[in-house]
């Protein structure tokens, strides 16, 4: 049913575009509104988010380590596993961020005949996740030529990169086969493992629904139904440019894609896949670990009332010699 209902999600969105785009009054909501409105509510969700995790006081430095702490001149310790300065700890999000470098050293836990629990590695899921993620980076960079004129340099050279093979009239990318495989691992992950599927939510599914239903779109425009290439970027540079018209012959097929989009950007900063700015604000990733060269005071700490032993044995004077505790005061 988890499946199902993120699967019913996304096809519904997907049925009110394609009716939407044979009606020419959907078609300037499906164009127009639904963007402007997904755009909006992306940066102010992100905004909130982000203000949040900002405001959040961290009082204790709390930083993940996997490495020996810097200590004795002797001691080998490890400067991006557990690092003692803020140049090691960009090192260590750099390496997060860019490598995925926790998930590749991921292990999985099985339970063997016999009640035998083994640990493994689990090398698949960093590298489908890469996948991915390079994957879909690619394809949003590419999709940059829409929205410019002329297409800057760096970007007609990504799109020879990606289309090095010359597969098919028009090439195939090999970004488009990256992200139809990498969401299809991540996807079959979690129904094939019995364990995985019992921890998934619709939240799980949803957003690789969503995904594939994007790719899968837009592969389909660019290889089986044709678009006027033309219409499209002349309503992106309009909507980048607050003049957006919209355009005539593109086909159904194209608000699907765009509407799809729209959704995925709205859904975004309510969804786990706001992870990507998160990252930067995690006080387990982002705190170089120097508890032992630095000492840290937590600012909520009251101020402490001492109580000295005179003050004690004169509060208890009477009950200590009643009971002939031995006094410093008779």
């Amino acid at each position: 049913m988890r499946i199902v209902l993120a699967l019913v999600a996304v096809g519904v969105l997907a049925g009110i575009a394609w009716a939407g785009g044979q009606s020419p009054a959907m078609q300037a909501f499906l164009a127009i509104v639904a963007p402007y409105v997904a755009i909006a509510v992306f940066v102010v969700g992100i905004g909130a988010r982000v203000i949040g995790w900002a405001r959040s006081a961290v009082p204790f430095r709390i930083p993940t380590t996997c490495g020996q702490e810097r200590s004795l001149s002797f001691i080998r310790f490890s400067p991006l596993d557990n690092p003692s300065s803020s140049l090691g700890a960009v090192g260590r999000m750099a390496l997060e961020v860019l490598t995925f470098r926790s998930l590749f050293r991921n292990t999985r836990a099985e339970l063997k005949p016999g009640g035998r629990l083994v640990y493994s590695s689990d090398k698949w899921l960093w590298a489908g996740a890469l996948l991915f993620h390079y994957s879909f980076l690619a394809v949003f960079l590419r999709h940059y030529r829409f929205f410019v004129e002329p297409v800057p340099k760096v970007i007609a050279v990504l799109q020879g990169l990606d289309g090095f093979f010359q597969v098919g009239v028009p090439v195939f990318f090999l970004t488009s086969f990256g992200l139809i495989a990498g969401l299809g691992y991540l996807l079959a992950r979690r129904l094939v493992d019995a364990r995985m599927r019992y921890l998934s939510l619709p939240a799980d599914y949803f957003p690789l629904f969503l995904l594939l239903g994007i790719a899968l779109t837009g592969i389909g425009m660019r290889h089986l139904w044709k678009v006027d290439i033309v219409r499209v970027k002349e309503l992106a540079i309009g909507l980048v440019n607050f003049h957006p018209a919209v355009p005539q012959g593109v086909g159904p097929l194209f608000y699907v894609h765009l509407f799809l989009v729209s959704a995925l950007l709205a859904y975004f900063p309510f969804s786990k896949l706001v992870h990507m700015a998160g990252v930067f604000l995690s006080p387990t990733r982002n705190l170089a670990n120097n508890n032992r060269a630095v000492r840290h005071l937590n600012p909520w700490n009251p101020p402490i009332v001492g109580h000295t032993y005179a003050e004690w044995e004169e509060e208890f004077h009477d009950k200590m010699k009643a009971a002939g505790l031995p006094l410093d005061r008779e």
